[in-house]
């Protein structure tokens, strides 16, 4: 179900009561009580984005794009070479994209294991990325889910069809917040322009882009704290993608370039200055 003042009101009466654990309440209140810009983006498709003056004691700038799974598909889209998330998907016919996991800047190619149609594109590297890649998208015949993940399962993994995409940290299953306690403590704890996939119950998918990096208009997110707005605005799982610069939200409805969230890479507070990468998580009709 879309998000709308009604459940924007229940769980404003769930914060009352404790049932939703907040970073603060004051950022429980400014989330349900946020004045969110809603856009049809298209058959089964909304976009929402709300600035904060403070959201986690910082100015905060969050996209979202909610898709109705019955009307669309996913898949993983590879760019090979590397390439922005808007062009590479925008070619490939999608309706909406967001970037992908993390991968090699100088080789192009991703650093999590990546697996399409039965074929081992990428394995996980070793390194501090490896330690938050804990959870995977699953996609099989269009249908996508959020699981966790361990690097033996790259062993054993038998899946012939779709896509599984290894990211992290993992942030919600079930509705409880994962266990961060193995992730490296700077990537978590650091504030960061952030991208993340999320579930519904209903199955109604949310592409979120959290901006940051420019001070006194949106300066970020750490990891808890996205977990937090994210079990808020009522999502069951979640996953942590690629974010910095990567961080790139996309819909082929939306004007001049499509991209509705902040960029990072060009140091301007609009939506220019793409950065190329290795893949995106991809809808289509």
């Amino acid at each position: 179900m879309y998000l709308r003042k009604s459940v924007f009101a229940l769980l404003l009466i769930l914060c009352n009561v404790f049932v939703v654990v907040a970073q603060t309440t004051a950022d429980s209140l400014a989330l349900v009580t946020a004045r969110w810009n809603v856009t049809s983006m298209g058959k089964g498709v909304l976009c929402r984005e709300a600035e904060f003056v403070s959201l986690y004691g910082v100015p905060q700038h969050v996209a979202i794009l909610e898709i109705k799974p019955e009307q669309h598909r996913f898949d993983i889209l590879i760019h090979s070479p590397k390439e922005e998330t808007s062009n590479a998907a925008r070619r490939s016919g999608a309706v909406a994209a967001i970037n992908g996991s993390y991968f090699n800047i100088k080789q192009g190619t991703s650093i999590c294991y990546l697996r399409k149609d039965g074929v081992v594109v990428d394995t996980t590297a070793t390194g501090v990325l490896s330690t938050v890649s804990n959870g995977a998208v699953k996609i099989d015949k269009g249908k996508l889910d959020i699981i966790a993940w361990k690097k033996q399962d790259e062993k054993t993994c038998e899946q012939k069809e779709g896509s599984i995409l290894v990211s992290g940290p993992l942030m919600l299953l079930d509705g409880k917040a994962c266990d961060l306690s193995a992730c490296n403590r700077s990537f978590v704890q650091t504030k960061h322009p952030r991208s993340a996939v999320a579930l519904m119950k209903d199955g109604t998918v949310f592409l979120i882009a959290v901006a940051g990096r420019f001070e006194g208009k949106a300066e970020g997110i750490n990891i808890p704290e996205l977990t937090h707005l994210l079990r808020v605005l009522g999502t069951r799982k979640a996953l942590n993608l690629d974010g910095g610069g990567s961080t790139t939200l996309w819909s082929a409805s939306a004007p001049d370039n499509g991209i509705v969230n902040k960029l990072t890479d060009n140091k301007l507070y609009d939506n220019k200055g793409e950065r190329k990468v290795a893949n995106s998580l991809c809808v289509y009709e």
